[in-house]
């Protein structure tokens, strides 16, 4: 078990200049969408964090050769994949079912065992086998694993009960290569979609209306290998804003395009930070103690639930009272029992939590359950008592989502350090 864990110091004001690599939430997905052409697909502004080797040990279980140099990732991938995605490899993390539409279209067969993951509540895979049934494959699930098989694909009409990204993803993926016209409505419309979207239209396929809720696939027989930029963390970006605005701090982060954290900068602007934008950028400055604003999470375009800690972080130190209200995952509230301890005012009524501010929080030991959450847990501590240590334990998780966590608010600032007797960490 990782005994890792983070001492962070209250009371620092984060300043200072921070680019975000690419977002972890896209590169995982690009990576299994690379199984859809013969050859060598390279992705670049890869994110230095731990699930991209553990997508990698994925896509090598397949028969891909995969070399990670720094932010560049080359995948070479065979002629005759192995439609068997490993069992251990797989189990590690939730984007590793993103290799299921891929292999569907390439091998007409694919076998992958149900994913492990954050501790946010359930992610059932059902739109996701009802997208490739309609595109014509059978699937069940076997012995943990989800298996699909098709003897052919063919283009469908598809209607999503919820947008979710992940079956988007995997729609997108087996439909490029079925015949004729998939139209998928009620689509995600996330960024991380768009970019999924650029790199199959660089890879040869027909794509009509990426980021709006309904999108068009025109099947073509086979695709190319591409090179392709992965797009900005706009969570990761996310993160450094709200950390900014809760410590008072002014900080500018590049790498990014703002449009994508649109709501989550207008709630800060509205709470009383200063934003302002850059076309590959933005900067925050919190200016005295912020004011209470209400947050519901949504799809995109929507308040992201990845960036629910830090609105739950930032409330708890504002004045006056929120309510956060969690629409997406039922189980992402067990971050808020960790705000607690840390002397946060919150209670718990279903999907809603209210929180009301107070000037300080106190230092104290907590346990990260996801990636994010571990995020927010470190920037409540920033905002404890000057003096105190609060200890964030399982900061394995932080390490899946954040690149150089500990280095970046360093640099900024903080008073942060890793401490502990894990394993060696890039």
């Amino acid at each position: 078990m990782d005994q890792e864990r983070f001492l962070v110091g209250g009371g620092a004001r984060l300043n200072g200049q921070v680019r975000v690599s690419g977002a972890k939430n896209s590169v995982l997905k690009l990576m299994g969408a690379a199984l859809l052409a013969e050859g060598t697909t390279v992705l670049r502004n890869c994110p230095d964090i731990d699930d991209v080797p553990l997508m990698r040990n994925v896509l090598e279980g397949l028969g891909c050769t995969v070399e990670h140099s720094g932010d560049t990732v080359a995948i070479t991938v065979p002629g005759d994949l192995s439609p068997r995605a490993d069992f251990d490899a797989v189990r590690q993390f939730r984007a590793s079912v993103c290799v299921l539409g891929p292999l569907t279209a390439r091998c007409r067969r694919a076998v992958v065992a149900l994913p492990g993951g954050d501790a946010i509540g359930s992610r059932p895979l059902d739109m996701h086998q009802l997208g490739l049934e309609k595109l014509g494959a059978s699937t069940r699930i076997e012995h943990g694993c989800l298996v699909a098989e098709a003897g052919r694909l063919r283009g469908a009409r598809i209607k999503l009960d919820f947008p979710s990204v992940g079956a988007t993803e995997n729609i997108l993926t087996a439909a490029v290569l079925a015949e004729g016209v998939t139209t998928l409505d009620n689509a995600a419309r996330e960024p991380e979609i768009v970019d999924l979207c650029e790199m199959l239209v660089s890879m040869g396929a027909r794509i009509d209306g990426a980021g709006t809720n309904t999108i068009t696939v025109d099947g073509v027989e086979r695709l190319h290998p591409a090179e392709h930029e992965v797009v900005g963390d706009r969570i990761v970006a996310g993160t450094w804003a709200y950390a900014a605005a809760m410590t008072g701090g002014d900080v500018t982060v590049g790498g990014i395009d703002p449009i994508h954290l649109h709501l989550p900068l207008e709630k800060l602007r509205v709470a009383g930070a200063q934003v302002e934008s850059y076309p590959a950028g933005f900067r925050v400055r919190g200016v005295g103690r912020l004011r209470a604003v209400n947050y519901q999470t949504l799809p995109f375009p929507g308040f992201p639930t990845d960036l629910q800690p830090m609105a739950i972080a930032l409330a708890a130190v504002s004045e006056g009272a929120s309510i956060l209200t969690e629409n997406v995952f039922e189980s992402r509230f067990r971050f808020v029992d960790e705000m607690i301890r840390l002397g946060a005012e919150a209670t718990i009524d279903g999907h809603h939590v209210m929180i009301r501010g107070k000037e300080r929080l106190s230092s104290a030991p907590v346990w990260a359950s996801d990636i994010r959450a571990g995020a927010g847990l470190v920037l409540a501590g920033l905002c404890a008592e000057p003096g105190g240590v609060t200890e964030v334990h399982d900061v394995f998780h932080i390490d899946r989502g954040y690149p150089d966590f500990v280095a970046t608010l360093s640099a900024l600032g903080a008073d942060i350090r890793r401490e502990g007797a894990g394993r060696h960490h890039r």
